[in-house]
């Protein structure tokens, strides 16, 4: 109800300005045949000798014309020559097989023109504009309530998926449909009675489930040593009371539980305490042989009391050493289900919560602690409750909204805690009155509203109050602390030296932690690793523990960079990376035993060095049956050069299978077959020499020298600046070779996840006045982080 708000007219979503299709048709001009110069030409007879015989105003190749367009006054028409100039920094052109200029003459070309840009843009600033009303996503609508509440909740169920923009999912996050509305709703009341501890009505069952491709043969990490398989699963109890635990094993497909010709042990614990210890016992036949039928699992299931607040319950197996198969070679590792590898042990396949019985009241669950920053001093007396509930509701109000509340902001909580309060006790108003809060639209949308006497366009300096907010979900997903909103409120948060030294202090919080999972999971497309299923033919010891790990391992790689403020350009170059023992057995790395990942430096030939020999990134790159050098050279030149291909028209044909008889061809010659089609060679002949260059890497990112057809890998490259080399250690060498490109790269992501909208033709001075201060320390990822927060598309914005 108190949503009404959120109906109103959003702000215009203002026009995102996309780079041009790639300069397709240059190749059937005719050549200018001019033979190269001794000395290289100046900035304007280079375009008159490359670009010219395309973009002319006859032939307008991709609707531009340079023929009569004046150099000296390049900030004039910045959404061109920009467009221009990205296109030279990724020597994409002109095109491959046309001539083109030296390294030297690029170079003087896209100087000069970068210095009419930036010149233009330094005299009148464009910031750029974000929405008016930004809804909250998922993740940080879930960030927010564990800060506001100090109330860990999974909003998975809850709230559906945001679409993605740009490639992040705080892009363009905007408007508020019926289905959703009550989405919010539902979760507001659940979530205030979570936090208030408001007695149940009735019991509940809590089930989380265990993905049915884990093994569990081994040590899980979390678990205690000794043990094997299993799982921890962390749950905040609403009361103190009774609650029951009950497991339940993995079946296969006729209902009988998978693994069991023994007994084995299981242990239950709460946090870290021991419940009990359950043998399982199968059935015996009539013959003595034993069977495993629906009930064998019936009794393993324990009932205690619990106080309120969050605890850790554990359930696995007591590791039997008789386990392991006897044999002349060493035996599989994956044994997830019977239609890949038939369970050899037993495994967990889920935990259920069921509670509370016989509840006693909230205790002392953190969330109510952070709540009542004060109690009435009587149950009796009305005006010492109304004071007190304005207290916690004005401090509630002022962190959820992200600024001081006035009366106003106060009227509809309050009344919902009056009309709560008198059907109920104190604790029913407060939770009625939080409920409110968190469907108000102050909470669920980031609202920047033009001043009020701002002229149409006007270029203005945020308020600190604003500041604070992208402050805190650029670096935290989540609301500004305390901290970070007094300083606001007293107007020292636009401060240069203030504004770095609390920076300094996110950056070195655990909230920060966010940049990993938010930015660098969608980034370098880890999310997307949940759903990547390989061909189980194909690929039959791919598990849930590999899946795991190899996102663990890119996520600890990120983080390292993160934390000990490296520079950027390891994330390419590093001779280090993050390992288990299931992950290094994968990459065929000795000397790595157990589940928990240790930092190992790589030898010198190693191919393991930097995301570009990562499992993670050459999976999601993959399809389920075979790898992908079109995914994989589009992911490059998207996610390390900032050069992406324009997206493939409609027409274009699926690459042709490998004939069920008869010689399988290379993956390279399916690709030359696929770029005979015109529809497909202006973008393939600059996305596929990148991706078979890492093709001595499988679709799970296995190294092999030998591919379809047992035919050895063809691994030869290049970039579209025409650098030819071989393998992916040529690639990375290729790219190393000029680190401010993917320097260039980082910074627009940085900016693209900071302010919530692409980045346009307007942002491109911004960004390379970050990248050349950050070059002064190599690229270290907090100047990186400091630039942006200085930059003016951060700092500022435009009005309507």
């Amino acid at each position: 109800m108190t949503l009404a708000y959120a109906g109103e007219s959003m702000a215009r979503r203002f026009r995102v300005w996309t780079f041009g299709a790639l300069m397709a048709g240059c190749v059937a001009a005719v050549s200018l045949g001019i033979a190269p110069q001794a000395q290289s030409p100046a900035p304007r007879e280079a375009i008159n000798q490359y670009c010219v015989a395309c973009h002319n105003t006859t032939l307008k190749t991709a609707g531009l014309t340079l023929d009569a367009a004046n150099l000296d006054k390049a900030g004039e028409n910045p959404a061109v020559w920009e467009k221009v100039v990205r296109k030279l920094r990724g020597r994409m052109m002109p095109p491959p097989g046309r001539p083109r200029p030296d390294e030297t003459t690029y170079n003087n070309v896209i100087a000069s023109l970068e210095k009419s840009l930036d010149a233009a843009a330094a005299a009148n600033p464009n910031p750029g504009r974000t929405e008016t009303f930004r809804r909250l996503n998922r993740s940080e609508y879930q960030n927010a309530i564990r800060d506001l509440l100090a109330l860990d909740v999974d909003v998975t169920s809850m709230l559906p998926k945001d679409d993605a923009s740009y490639g992040f999912d705080n892009v363009g996050v905007g408007g508020l449909s019926t289905t959703l509305l009550e989405r919010y709703l539902a979760a507001a009341q659940k979530i205030s009675r979570l936090a208030v501890g408001t007695p149940a009505h009735s019991t509940g069952v809590s089930v989380v489930t265990l993905p049915v491709d884990l093994t569990q043969e081994d040590h899980l990490e979390g678990l205690p040593l000794g043990t094997r398989g299993g799982t921890v699963v962390r749950y905040d109890f609403p009361l103190d009371g009774q609650y029951e635990f009950q497991v339940r094993l993995m079946r296969n497909r006729n209902e009988n539980v998978e693994g069991l010709s023994e007994p084995h042990q299981m242990e239950l614990s709460l946090d870290g305490a021991q419940l009990g210890v359950f043998t399982i016992t199968p059935n015996r036949n009539a013959s003595g042989g034993y069977y495993a039928d629906e009930a064998v699992d019936r009794d393993l299931k324990v009932r205690i009391p619990v106080r309120s607040g969050p605890h850790a319950i554990s359930a696995t197996f007591i590791r039997k050493t008789s386990a392991l198969q006897e044999s002349e070679r060493q035996p599989y590792d994956a044994h997830f289900n019977m239609d890949r590898h038939p369970r050899i042990q037993p495994a967990v396949y889920s935990i259920s919560i069921g509670g509370p019985f016989d509840a006693t009241g909230a205790g002392d669950l953190p969330s109510r602690k952070r709540i009542f920053v004060c109690n009435p001093l009587t149950p009796s007396n009305a005006a010492a409750e109304d004071r007190c509930a304005r207290t916690i509701l004005s401090t509630l109000a002022r962190r959820a909204y992200r600024r001081p509340v006035t009366d106003e902001d106060l009227r509809v909580p309050l009344k919902f805690y009056k009309d709560a309060r008198a059907e109920g006790n104190f604790d029913d108003g407060v939770e009625m009155a939080l409920r409110a809060i968190l469907t108000s639209p102050e909470f669920l949308f980031r609202v920047e509203r033009d001043p009020a006497n701002a002229r149409p366009g006007q270029s203005y300096r945020i308020s600190d109050l604003e500041l604070a907010s992208r402050l805190s979900f650029f670096l935290w997903s989540s609301i500004p602390d305390d901290e970070l909103l007094n300083l606001a409120t007293q107007g020292k948060l636009h401060e240069p030296a203030v504004q770095e030294q609390q920076v300094r202090r996110m950056m070195a919080d655990s909230r920060s932690k966010s940049l990993v999972t938010d930015f660098a999971g969608q980034w370098l497309y880890l999310r997307n690793l949940a759903a990547v299923v390989p061909d189980a033919r194909l690929f039959p010891d791919f598990d849930d523990n590999l899946r795991q790990a190899m996102r663990r391992e890119t996520e600890l790689f990120f983080e390292n960079i993160v934390r000990e403020d490296r520079s950027v350009i390891e994330l390419l170059g590093a001779d280090y990376t993050f390992l288990n023992e299931r992950l290094a057995r994968h990459y065929g790395i000795p000397n790595v035993y157990g589940s928990n990942f240790r930092k190992v430096t790589l030898g010198p030939d190693s191919v393991r060095g930097g995301l570009l020999g990562q499992a993670s990134i050459l999976t999601v790159t993959s399809y389920a049956n075979r790898t992908s050098p079109v995914l994989r050279g589009k992911w490059v030149l998207e996610n390390i050069l900032g050069t992406p291909p324009p997206p493939p028209p409609g027409n274009v044909p699926p690459l042709g299978e490998n004939p069920a008889v008869g010689r399988a061809l290379t993956m390279r010659e399916r690709m030359v077959q696929h770029r005979a089609n015109p529809a497909c060679s202006g973008c393939h002949q600059l996305m596929d020499p990148i991706g078979l260059s890492v093709e001595n890497f499988d679709a799970v990112g296995r190294w092999r020298t030998r591919g379809e057809g047992d035919e050895r890998v063809d691994a030869t490259g290049a970039l579209p600046s025409g650098v030819a080399f071989e393998g992916a250690a040529g690639l990375k060498k290729a790219l190393l070779a000029h680190p401010e490109s993917f320097a260039t790269t980082v910074t627009e992501k940085l900016l693209t996840f900071a302010v919530g909208r692409g980045t346009d033709y307007y942002d491109a001075p911004a960004v390379r006045a970050i990248t050349r201060e950050a070059r002064n320390t190599d690229y270290r990822f907090s100047s990186l982080i400091l630039g942006v927060i200085k930059s003016a598309p951060f700092q500022m914005r435009r009005s309507q």
